[in-house]
């Protein structure tokens, strides 16, 4: 039978690997780097066989021609390499993502598959600092939350005891890391909804989106500059607040909210929440640990890692 031996959330930018030199808060920047090297630390104890690494995508694999509310990698993994995260193939294992995808349509979570997914930093981050030096294949889970509509936070919620339930049928004793890549609040400067742009950065924005398939790189350069150029939008109380209930095991209390609800009081970047909300539920909604957090204005994001044990709280 296979088990869930660790639960981590950490939030990903890429600015951490570009901006460095930029931040002002030095020793906020480096609470959350070793936080994200003491995550690390607890997954290699957890001696895990394999992570399934739960994050968005920005439009590097997923593009607005066709955008699955849940989509899972069965294949080759293929890293976009974009601002120094991890580039090209990474290790998989395609009949445990098989399995995995079979038994979670047996279980009423309907998800896309790929055969070649195309991550980006919504996951390759995590690859890059929770995995650094753990030789493990990796199984993508990409949430839609950038192309309206996106799934309720009570199906993501679904998708995670499912995805337990299904590793836990496996036939040998793999164990696994379930990580959330992504969070905490910010908020990007995109367009509320790709259907209806209010500039012309919005409208290459959308064309990027829409058009990138095969040919991503070749919007990056502008892509990069608008996002370096917005303006930091941080919601320290309401990371706070998520941080604690996570802490506390609390995180259901999200489940009934809307997108709008989530935009409100986290920007449009804290849907990338849906998938600490996946995680936790992976772990039973379980009391967790918070590692760091740092409010990062040079990276636009508040920043946190936190981690989950199933062994502490069953003990």
């Amino acid at each position: 039978m296979g088990e869930v031996v660790l639960g981590v959330g950490a939030s990903h930018s890429t600015l951490m690997n570009t901006h460095w030199d930029q931040v002002r808060d030095v020793e906020g920047a480096e609470r959350f780097r070793d936080a994200l090297y003491a995550a690390r630390d607890k997954i290699a104890a957890a001696r895990p066989d394999v992570a399934v690494i739960i994050g968005s995508n920005h439009f590097r694999g997923i593009w607005l021609d066709l955008v699955p509310p849940f989509a899972l990698g069965v294949g080759e993994v293929i890293s976009s390499g974009e601002a120094k995260t991890p580039k090209g193939p990474q290790k998989s294992d395609p009949l445990f993502a098989q399995a995995l995808a079979d038994g979670l349509v047996g279980r009423g979570t309907e998800v896309a598959i790929s055969a070649r997914m195309q991550i980006d930093h919504g996951q390759s981050h995590a690859i890059q600092y929770l995995l650094d030096g753990i030789d493990i294949p990796v199984v993508p889970l990409m949430v839609n939350v950038f192309a309206a509509p996106l799934p309720r936070l009570d199906r993501c919620a679904q998708l995670g005891r499912n995805l337990t339930a299904t590793i836990r049928e496996q036939a040998d004793d793999r164990r696994a890391v379930v990580i959330a890549s992504g969070g905490l609040s910010h908020q990007l400067p995109w367009p509320s909804r790709w259907q209806d742009p209010h500039s012309e950065d919005e409208e290459f924005l959308v064309q990027a989106w829409l058009n990138g398939r095969g040919d991503w790189e070749r919007y990056d350069a502008r892509r990069r500059q608008i996002i370096t150029a917005a303006s930091p939008v941080i919601f320290e109380d309401f990371d706070a607040e998520f941080l604690t209930r996570f802490e506390r095991g609390e995180l259901e209390h999200y489940l009934p909210w809307t997108s709008e609800q989530v935009e409100a009081a986290a920007g449009n970047g804290g849907q990338e929440l849906r998938t600490w909300l996946t995680m936790a539920a992976a772990v039973g909604f379980a009391p967790g640990q918070r590692l760091a957090y740092s409010p990062m204005p040079e990276w636009l994001t508040g920043m946190g890692v936190a981690v989950i044990d199933p062994a502490v709280t069953r003990g």
